[in-house]
């Protein structure tokens, strides 16, 4: 990736544009661009709401059109909230987002738009074209209206150009002027990123600019299918069984065996609560990227409550000890139900060695009544809660 930003405000230097490039589970990221109304101080402060905003409403792993929903509703808020004070002027007083999310397993990119300029896609050729994206109105204003998500694949070594008015908005000269401008500047054969937003902002006109600039230009790569493996299982009793088998091919397969331990605890637990909680079939990916994420999908649309066990239960205390087990975890919603995940950090190729915690393998469907928060040791207690029968391994 690279960026360019150029405020209005040259005595502050600082203005309502922003972009975001924001790393989700499973080895998607998201990229974010918005624009508030003016510029300077009052507006980079207004910016600042949103930007946390925005990264609270990605960290929920929302579908564009439904995050750029919640941030309306946001905005609004926030501007009834400073109208309540006295001799206030409204902090938020309009701004537009686009928001996409990249996955590079499957190339899909989805995004949605509020009131924001479309965004351009570079061809691995260098053909420039302008996505025809529903624009939606800008956030704040109230209309009610639902955004709509579009989703395209985009091809390896494309390079997806988002940017502000800015940059194609300027005295004198009209939209569509702008955007040939930008076209021209985009397409240039055997040019680096960097390059290309040099181009791009050299060659607005010399005036000072009446609004701020800002120019993401991101190039796509594609994962490996060597670094994605994935099975759909039947929901039956030695589903469990058969998800623990199956990471510990693949993780020998990937040279990755000082994690199988907590990683069987991880499938172990995950695919217990799709068992019970869904119907129809389980899914289960492994994505190797930066981290190992583990993935678990099945049909049931409710997201999995926080691990909050009490000293006296018997049952929830799987999704405490991925939370212990992992660095992160969560849930995103699906068409057809939802996926729940867990990341592990990798071994590290050099330096000290880092050992994983050790932990006994589960049962195929049974409870673990206590654990102690310690680094590598478990206790564990299998308690038949369901009535089935449990199956020790190992």
């Amino acid at each position: 990736m690279a960026s360019r930003y150029l405020p209005a405000d040259v005595d502050h230097c600082v203005g309502g544009d922003w972009f975001d490039v924001i790393p989700l589970s499973g080895a998607r990221v998201a990229l974010v661009v918005g624009d508030v109304v003016g510029h300077g101080l009052h507006a980079a402060a207004t910016m600042g709401r949103l930007r946390t905003a925005v990264h609270t409403l990605a960290s929920m792993e929302l579908p564009p059109d439904e995050l750029l929903g919640h941030l309306d509703d946001t905005v609004q808020r926030l501007a009834e909230e400073d109208c309540d004070l006295p001799d206030e002027i409204s902090a938020v007083s309009g701004a537009t987002c686009l928001y996409a999310v990249y996955d590079p397993a499957t190339r899909r990119c989805a995004m949605a738009s509020a009131g924001h300029p479309p965004p351009a896609i570079i061809d691995p050729e260098d053909r420039v074209t302008y996505l025809d994206l529903p624009t939606g109105a800008p956030l704040g204003v109230g209309l009610g209206d639902p955004f709509e998500s579009v989703e395209l694949e985009l091809a390896e070594e494309s390079v997806l150009a988002l940017y502000t008015d800015g940059l194609i908005e300027t005295r004198g000269h009209d939209i569509e002027e702008g955007m040939r401008r930008l076209g021209s500047a985009l397409a240039q054969p055997g040019r680096s990123l960097e390059e290309r937003c040099d181009i791009a902002t050299q060659t607005l006109p010399d005036q000072a600019p009446c609004d701020d600039v800002t120019l993401l230009l991101v190039r796509t790569r594609s994962l490996s299918p060597s670094r994605v493996a994935s099975w759909t299982l039947p929901a039956d009793q030695d589903v469990v069984r058969s998800a623990r088998n199956l990471a510990a091919c693949q993780l020998t397969e990937w040279g990755l065996e000082g994690l199988e331990n907590a990683t069987k605890l991880i499938v172990s637990e995950l695919a217990t609560n799709a068992l019970r909680h869904g119907t129809g079939q389980i899914g289960l990916r492994f994505v190797r990227h930066q981290v190992l994420t583990v993935e678990v999908s099945d049909t049931e649309a409710f997201a999995p409550p926080p691990p909050r066990p009490r000293p006296t239960d018997e049952n929830g205390r799987g999704l405490f000890l991925v939370a212990k087990l992992s660095r992160r975890w969560g849930s995103r919603s699906t068409p057809g139900g939802k996926v729940v995940w867990a990341e592990l950090d990798l071994p590290r190729t050099s330096g000290p060695d880092r050992r994983v915690p050790e932990a006994s393998p589960p049962t195929s469907r049974g409870g673990f009544a206590a654990a102690l928060d310690t680094p590598s040791t478990y206790f564990v207690s299998l308690a038949p809660s369901d009535g089935l029968r449990h199956q020790a391994e190992g």
